[in-house]
């Protein structure tokens, strides 16, 4: 697969992953505008309806890593197509939702469609391109990613101003019915022969399973002390897991790859700058409805610029992290977005769009300055036999961050603090800490990992 898929088939291949790509961020991102409808319509709590958005996210992270193992063994093309069928009928299924407990559950059976095909598409993609085109192909996912959320919001205000939101969550139906359709023309990359690690796969789903659970616990919960031992229980897993990794020869945990100082500071960065843009973009809605007045259809514009800005930033700054250091970059794009964050947190009292709109778009530069060389590194630099576990980190970490994030903002709206300039504050000081991990790798003994490090070749690709 050095050499890639022959063209047409390649398009056709590009098309398939990038429609599944785009059902995955969609779906995620569009619930954050129907959640005022949705505690309205079915009688819940802000912080409650937040967990409609949690629970997909939750289920994604305690899958992804163990998908991305099965995949090896099962077929990543197979997987990619069985969780596209997965997650269309889930999304039927959301129209029959007039309660919350039945819509957490239909959304669960999303997420582990979502998570199926998410767990392989980074393989994939490095199956699809010829090595020297990889940079190429990351930069039309990070377009694809980048346009699919901008598309989320305003597609989500449209739906709500002309329909009832179990519309919304059936709005990325039919990317994933185009996906399957040209799903037979992805690459099937080689099954490995070894069992699959069902234990590490248990241990791995319940340790972020119970750690995130428990902090939603504190959040929603009654008992602080059984919600603090669930957190603790997941941590003791996660202890004895992470420990039984390090002896694994192909680890469900790519303990191996994060044994690189790079690449542990690359995830870290992503994981912080994750939290923060999730926790912004989430609180906005409320604090623009709630203190504002702007309806769900304005809050839809004024959320698009953010990711309509990185849709141009991103791949331009994938490109040019081929001859300026990744680290430089983030660090850049690390300190935009905090003084936009700030900028948003001191709004005008009375503020028009545009008073929002360019404080948002600021927020996209920065952030798609970071983002986009920070997982070129990570995938890049990966030996091509680990990609799968490389995509699923990143995969990983993105979706814990964000969950985080989410679970963060359910807090502050608990407290009273979710609508107001906290959430950007908060968001500030975490992008200030990605900003710190980005510089930290221009350290010239991080660059060049030794060999020993992780057991394997150096890749083509500087770390930096």
């Amino acid at each position: 697969m050095s050499e890639g898929l022959p063209t047409p088939r390649r398009y056709l291949a590009i098309g398939a992953v990038s429609f599944g790509t785009a059902l995955v961020v969609i779906d995620g991102a569009i619930p954050s505008v129907a959640l005022p409808t949705l505690a309205r319509d079915l009688n819940v709590s802000g912080s409650e309806a937040v967990l409609v958005v949690t629970i997909y996210q939750l289920v994604l992270v305690m899958t992804l890593l163990p998908f991305s193992a099965l995949g090896d063994r099962l077929g990543h093309r197979r997987l990619y197509q069985i969780g596209q069928i997965v997650f269309t009928v889930a999304s039927l299924l959301c129209f029959f939702a007039r309660s919350l407990p039945f819509l957490l559950v239909v959304r669960a059976a999303q997420a582990l469609g979502a998570g199926a095909a998410l767990s392989v598409s980074t393989a994939l993609v490095r199956a699809i391109y010829p090595q020297r085109q990889l940079g190429r192909g990351l930069g039309v996912n990070s377009v694809v990613v980048s346009s699919a959320a901008a598309l989320a919001p305003t597609l989500g205000g449209a739906i709500l101003a002309f329909g009832s939101w179990p519309w919304v969550f059936a709005s990325a139906v039919p990317f994933a019915i185009l996906s399957l359709l040209l799903g037979r023309h992805l690459p099937e990359i080689q099954q490995r022969a070894e069992d699959f690690d069902m234990l590490g796969a248990v241990l791995c789903a319940a340790t972020f399973g119970l750690v995130i659970s428990g902090l939603e616990a504190l959040v929603h919960g009654s008992s602080p002390v059984v919600s603090s031992a669930i957190v603790a229980s997941g941590l003791l897993i996660g202890f004895f897991f992470v420990r039984r990794e390090l002896g694994e020869p192909r680890p469900i945990m790519p303990v191996d790859l994060l044994a690189r100082p790079v690449f542990a500071l690359s995830t870290l960065g992503a994981f912080t700058a994750f939290i923060a843009s999730m926790a912004l973009i989430l609180s906005l809605p409320f604090r623009l409805e709630h203190a504002y007045g702007f309806s769900p259809g304005a809050v839809g514009a004024i959320i698009a610029p953010w990711p309509l800005t990185t849709m141009f930033v991103a791949p331009a700054a994938g490109a040019l992290s081929d001859r300026v250091p990744a680290g430089l970059l983030g660090g850049i794009g690390m300190g935009i977005a905090t003084a936009a964050l700030l900028l948003l947190a001191w709004l005008p009292a009375h503020p028009a769009y545009w008073d929002i709109a360019w404080r948002m778009a600021l927020c996209g530069a920065g952030f798609g300055l970071f983002l986009s060389p920070n997982a070129r590194v990570i995938i890049g630099s990966a030996p091509r036999e680990r990609a799968a576990s490389a995509g699923g980190l990143i995969s990983t970490t993105r979706l814990t961050g964000q969950t985080l994030g989410a679970t963060l903002i359910a807090a502050l709206l608990a407290l009273g603090d979710g609508s107001g300039p906290m959430p950007a504050l908060v968001s500030a000081g975490l992008a200030v800490v990605a900003g710190l991990c980005s510089v930290a790798r221009l350290n010239p003994a991080l660059r060049r990992p030794a060999k020993d490090e992780v057991g394997h070749h150096q890749p083509a690709v500087q770390l930096r």
